[in-house]
């Protein structure tokens, strides 16, 4: 049996004595973030002396109504218990990037901007407004939010590794060392990684594209169970070489 025939039949696994929760897309929906960390807590507490990781995909802002709240809950509201992996999301960098450069608006509206903004309380303007409106609007979008927002929000990392698994937002280029891999692809890539079969070297836990059910791949999960669209949030628990789920849907107590 050669390495590589080896490491596909092996299954992937954690360190010992570590339980792993990565959650998936969010969007501004607080009370399902709210019922997932309750639940994930309860899970972890069975076995206190583990060490307990929680890790988020990205895109906690955008599309739900409580996206600063979601912030707030990331940053002050999560159990102290838990080492806590917030990961960027392309929602995140739209973020960023309007901060910095207003002219980007256009693109950030198209991607659901005006749930964050009115959550800051910032009443958001027309895509044609024209880069006046957007500064204006983005200078507002400043004074409102909190600097640990913004500091939360500049220091989001791209990728973490545990295991045999590696986390990002939305996936990676095959073939591409993970130190080389593009910001875009990180954020942003479906073609070329969604239909890839191929072995990645690690089993990537990603969300940005939605599915009514985790997308379960030997090579790949998908956790992004469509909050803001389908109305449930997914943990995926990873604990030796077992891998399972949990959920929260609205007005579901599942």
């Amino acid at each position: 049996m050669n390495a590589r025939t080896a490491r596909k039949e092996a299954k992937p696994r954690v360190p010992p004595e570590t339980v792993v929760y990565a959650v998936g897309d969010i969007h501004g929906q607080l009370t399902l973030l709210e019922r997932l960390v309750d639940r994930i807590q309860a899970d972890a507490s069975r076995h206190p002396s583990r060490r307990q990781v929680l890790v988020f995909v990205g895109d906690y802002i955008d599309r739900g109504p409580e996206s600063a709240a979601v912030i707030e809950h990331l940053i002050r509201g999560l159990p102290a218990s838990f080492e806590v992996h917030c990961l960027m999301g392309n929602h995140e960098h739209a973020l960023v990037r309007f901060l910095a450069d207003p002219s980007t608006m256009p693109h950030w509206l198209m991607n659901g901007a005006a749930a964050t903004l009115r959550s800051y309380g910032v009443e958001p303007v027309d895509e044609e407004a024209g880069e006046t409106a957007f500064q204006v609007c983005r200078d507002a979008l400043v004074s409102a939010m909190p600097a640990s927002h913004r500091a939360f929000i500049d220091s989001l990392p791209l990728v973490v590794e545990i295991g045999d698994y590696l986390f990002v937002h939305a996936g990676i280029r095959p073939g591409v060392p993970v130190a080389e891999q593009s910001r875009h692809d990180l954020l942003w890539i479906r073609e070329g990684f969604l239909d890839c079969d191929e072995d990645l070297g690690r089993v990537v836990v990603h969300g940005h594209t939605p599915e009514p059910e985790p997308a379960v791949r030997p090579n790949r999960i998908g956790i992004d169970t469509g909050a803001w669209v389908y109305g449930c949030l997914t943990a995926l628990r990873l604990e030796g070489v077992e891998q399972a789920f949990m959920q929260v849907c609205v007005d579901v107590g599942c």
